[in-house]
C-alpha cells in the first residue's frame, strides 16, 4: 500500500498535463500511486495519459464513459485509491521539487493528522506571483495540531482540494464528497475541517498553481457561479446531520456570507444583470442559516483603502509637462491630421457595422499582408472550387499587390473598402493576426492556420525569454488571438503547443497545414518549371537553404561559409539560399549573396514568393530550426539540419523537444561537418530517409493532401464530407486530383 495516493482529474489540459504528471513522478519520494481521471476530455489528454501509464507503474489511468465535472472526477479517483493518504492536483498545476518528501516529513512529525494543510505560489500566464495570502497562518502553525473550534482562524485557508493531504480513512469513512457545480471545493474542506480533531500546517510552497488566461471556469462570467448556493446549502445540510458540529455554526455561516459577498465583488464572474438576484438568494440565506444571537466581527465585509505616498518624481514630470507644452503646437497639428483621418475611417467601419453580414464573403491574408501566400493561399484556392458562392477578397499592402495573381480580388489597410469588407466579411483566414482595427462582429468566423508546426516557443511560452520578447506584446498578441474560432494543426503536438501557448477560447481542427497538399501530392511539372524560371540546369543538384532568424541579434548572421561551401559542392550543384521574410532587408544580401550570386555561386531567393515552390524544385533541404523541416518531410527528400548554436537558440528561444535528439536526418555543427555530409553522399543514405520517416509520423499526422479542402468543408460548408475531386491550378494546367468521402478526425 502506497504511501500518498495522488488523484489528477484531467478535462482539456493537454498542454500542460505532461509537466503537471511529470513534477509528480520525478519526485525524490517515490512511494506513491498517480490515479488519472479522464473526465472524457476532447483532446489528447487521454492518450496522453496512457503514454505514461505504460511506462510507469505506479500511473493507472481511469477513463470515464462521460463527462463528469471536476468534483465528481475527483470521487471516482478517490474509490480506486489505495494510499495512506489522499492528494489531489489539478491537471494543469505541479508540485515544486521535493514536496511530497516534505509532506511525509511533517506527517510523521505530527503523528499522522487527519488533516495537512500545505502552501503554493501563483503561477500567472505572465509570470510567477507570490505565496498565498495565508502564508502566515501556516508558520505561526509550527509542528503543533489543532482543532477548528480552538483556532477558527484556520477556518480562512484557501478552499481549495490540491492544498492539503487527507488521512484516507478518515476521509472515506465520513463519506465526503465533491458535488457537481461550481465553488465544490468549498463545502467539502469546511467538513474536513471541523470534522478533523488533529490538523497540522507545513510552511512550505508544495504546488505551483497555475493561473490561466482563459479557461479557468471560475472566472468565467455566467449564472453557473450561482452553483455557490447549492454547495453552501450542501454544506448547512451536513451540519443538520451531525448535531456535534453545531458549535462550528456561526464560524462557517460567517465565512458562507464572506464568500458570496467576494463573489459578487468580483465584476467578472457574476454579471451586471443577475447581481440583484445574486444579492436576493445571499440575503434569504443570511436568513435562513443565521445562527441565534450571530454578530459578525467588527471588520467584516469591509475593504480599507490606502493613500497612496507622493510621487518622489514630481519635479521631474513637471519639466517633462513643460518641454510638452512647447512642442504641443505642432504636435497637436499632427495629431488633428492623425485624428480627422482615424475618425473618418471609424465612421465608415461603424456606418458598414449596422448593415448584415455577408455570408458569402470572405477575407484573407497572409504574412502581414504580403500577398496570397501560404495556407490562406490553399484555403482561397480550395474555395474556388469547392464553395465558388463564396467571394474572396484578400487584404494586401500597396507594394504587394504587383505580385498578386491576376484574378485576385484585393484591398489595400486603411481603405474606405478595406473597412467595408472587414466590417461586412463572415469568414476571415489568416496565419498571423489581425490588426487591432479589426473588430470582431457577433457571426463573423475567424480561421488562423499559424506559420508551419512549432518547434520553438511561442505565445505565452515565451515570457521568460528575454531576448526573445523583447520586440514582441505577448499580451497584444493573446488579445488578438481572442478573435480566433479555429485553429488548424497538423499532429497532437502542435495541437497541444498551441492550446498551451495562446490559452485563447478557440477550437482546434486536425485538419491538417492546407499549404502542405501539394507536397504531399507531389507535382515534378511544377518544381521543373521553378527550375527552368530561375535558371537553374536540369542536371544539377539543387539544395535549399532556409535559416530562421535569432531573436537574440539585431541584424543576420550568417551560420555559413557560403564561399567554402559553394565551392566545395561543385559545379552541379545549386544552392537557393532564403532568409527569412523578417530578414529581406539585411545588409548582408547586398553584400557577399550579391557578390556569390554574380559569380555564379549561387541564387538569392529570399524575394521568391511561394517557399513550396522552392521546396519542389529542390532535391534536399538544409536548415536550422526553421518550421520548413517539417513540411519538406512530405517531399520523402533529404534534410540536413544545421544546428551550430543549438544551445545558445535553447537558453535564448527555448523549443519543444530536443532537435538534435530526434531530427529529420544528420545533423551538422559547422561549414566544414556540412560539406562532408555532401560530398560523401551521406546526405542521402538510408539513415537519412529513415529519420525522415519517424519524424513526419511524429509531426505530421494530419497531412495527408486534402487538407485544404478539409477546412472549406468543414468550416464553409458545415459538413464533414466533401466531393470525391477537386480541380487544381498549376500554373496553365488544371488536374483532377482524387479526395477521400469523407473527413477522418
Amino acid at each position: 500500500m502506497p504511501r500518498f495516493s495522488v488523484i489528477v482529474p484531467v478535462f482539456k489540459v493537454q498542454g500542460y498535463l505532461r509537466e503537471c504528471l511529470d513534477s509528480v513522478l520525478t519526485q525524490s519520494f517515490t512511494d506513491i500511486e498517480v490515479i488519472a481521471v479522464d473526465d472524457r476530455s476532447p483532446d489528447n489528454s487521454g492518450a496522453i495519459l496512457d503514454e505514461y501509464a505504460e511506462r510507469d507503474a505506479r500511473v493507472r489511468v481511469l477513463h470515464l464513459p462521460e463527462n463528469v465535472g471536476l468534483g465528481r472526477a475527483r470521487n471516482a479517483g478517490v474509490g480506486h485509491a489505495t494510499g495512506d493518504y489522499l492528494l489531489f492536483l489539478d491537471s494543469d498545476d505541479s508540485y515544486t521539487p521535493g514536496a511530497l518528501g516534505a509532506i511525509d516529513d511533517r506527517l510523521r512529525a505530527t503523528g499522522d493528522p487527519e488533516v495537512l494543510v500545505f502552501d503554493h505560489v501563483r503561477s500567472h500566464w505572465w509570470g510567477r506571483g507570490g505565496r498565498s495570502m495565508t502564508a502566515d497562518l501556516l508558520a505561526s502553525a509550527g509542528t503543533d495540531t489543532f482543532d477548528i473550534l480552538s483556532s477558527p482562524q484556520y477556518l480562512h485557508l484557501f478552499l481549495v482540494a490540491w492544498n492539503k493531504a487527507y488521512r484516507r480513512d478518515f476521509f472515506t469513512e465520513h463519506g465526503f464528497a465533491y458535488q457537481r457545480g461550481l465553488y465544490e471545493d468549498a463545502p467539502v474542506t469546511y467538513q474536513v475541517l471541523v470534522s478533523a480533531r488533529h490538523i497540522a500546517c507545513l510552511d512550505r510552497v508544495c504546488v505551483e498553481y497555475r493561473q490561466r488566461r482563459q479557461g479557468a471556469i471560475t472566472r468565467t462570467p455566467g449564472r453557473r457561479h450561482f452553483d455557490i448556493f447549492t454547495q453552501y446549502a450542501g454544506l448547512f445540510a451536513f451540519l443538520d446531520q451531525h448535531p456535534e458540529l453545531d458549535e462550528a455554526r456561526p464560524l462557517l455561516f460567517e465565512r458562507m456570507i464572506n464568500h458570496f459577498l467576494v463573489t459578487i465583488w468580483r465584476s467578472e464572474r457574476v454579471l451586471p444583470d443577475d447581481r440583484g438576484a445574486f444579492y436576493r438568494r445571499t440575503v434569504e440565506f443570511y436568513r435562513r442559516y443565521k445562527p441565534d444571537g450571530f454578530v459578525p466581527p467588527d471588520d467584516a465585509y469591509r475593504t480599507q483603502w490606502r493613500l497612496l505616498p507622493a510621487s518622489p518624481y514630481l519635479v521631474f514630470r513637471a519639466c517633462v509637462l513643460a518641454k510638452a507644452l512647447r512642442d504641443a503646437s505642432l504636435r497637436k497639428k499632427r495629431e488633428l491630421h492623425r485624428a480627422t483621418g482615424q475618425k473618418v475611417k471609424q465612421a465608415i467601419a461603424g456606418t458598414q457595422r449596422r448593415r448584415p453580414l455577408d455570408r458569402n464573403l470572405a477575407v484573407y491574408s497572409a504574412f502581414g499582408h504580403r500577398g496570397a501566400l501560404g495556407d490562406p493561399a490553399a484555403i482561397h484556392q480550395a474555395a474556388g472550387v469547392l464553395a465558388p458562392h463564396i467571394r474572396s477578397v484578400w487584404v494586401v499592402r500597396p507594394e504587394a499587390v504587383r505580385q498578386l495573381p491576376e484574378g485576385i480580388d484585393h484591398v489595400t489597410p486603411g481603405t474606405p473598402r478595406y473597412h467595408q469588407v472587414m466590417s461586412r466579411a463572415t469568414y476571415f483566414v489568416n496565419n498571423v493576426t489581425w490588426g487591432a482595427d479589426v473588430v470582431k462582429r457577433p457571426g463573423q468566423v475567424h480561421v488562423h492556420t499559424h506559420v508551419g508546426t512549432p518547434l520553438k516557443r511561442m505565445g505565452v511560452d515565451l515570457l521568460d525569454r528575454r531576448a526573445a520578447t523583447y520586440h514582441v506584446n505577448v499580451r497584444a498578441q493573446l488579445r488578438r488571438a481572442d478573435l480566433w474560432d479555429y485553429s488548424l494543426v497538423s499532429s497532437p503536438h502542435a495541437e497541444r503547443v498551441w492550446d498551451r501557448a495562446y490559452p485563447c477560447r478557440f477550437t482546434s481542427l486536425p485538419t491538417g497545414a492546407p499549404r502542405n497538399d501539394v507536397l504531399v501530392r507531389g507535382d515534378a511539372l511544377r518544381g521543373t518549371a521553378v527550375r527552368a524560371r530561375l535558371g537553374i540546369p536540369r542536371d544539377h543538384t539543387v539544395i535549399l537553404y532556409a535559416p530562421t532568424p535569432r531573436d537574440h541579434q539585431k541584424w543576420y548572421v550568417p551560420r555559413l561559409d557560403f564561399a567554402a561551401l559553394t565551392r566545395r559542392l561543385g559545379p552541379g550543384v545549386t544552392l537557393l539560399v532564403r532568409l527569412h521574410w523578417h530578414q529581406a532587408n539585411a545588409a548582408f544580401r547586398d553584400l557577399e549573396l550579391r557578390d556569390l550570386q554574380q559569380r555564379g555561386l549561387l541564387l538569392d531567393v529570399t524575394d521568391e514568393p511561394s517557399v513550396e515552390d522552392l521546396m519542389l524544385a529542390s532535391d534536399a533541404l538544409v536548415t536550422d530550426y526553421s518550421s520548413l523541416m517539417f513540411d519538406y518531410t512530405h517531399l520523402d527528400r533529404p534534410i540536413v539540419v544545421h544546428a551550430d548554436d543549438w544551445k545558445v537558440y535553447e537558453a535564448a528561444r527555448g523549443t519543444y523537444f530536443d532537435l538534435l535528439a530526434e531530427p529529420p536526418g544528420h545533423v551538422t555543427t559547422s561549414t566544414a561537418q556540412l560539406i562532408q555530409v555532401f560530398t560523401d553522399g551521406s546526405w542521402r543514405d538510408e539513415r537519412s530517409a529513415a529519420l525522415r520517416r519517424e519524424f513526419r509520423a511524429r509531426y505530421c499526422t494530419y497531412d495527408d493532401g486534402h487538407s485544404a479542402a478539409r477546412v472549406v468543408s468543414l468550416v464553409m460548408l458545415g459538413q464533414e464530407s466533401f466531393p470525391p475531386s477537386i480541380p487544381e491550378q498549376h500554373g496553365s494546367r488544371l488536374d483532377e486530383v482524387s479526395l477521400p468521402g469523407r473527413y477522418e478526425r
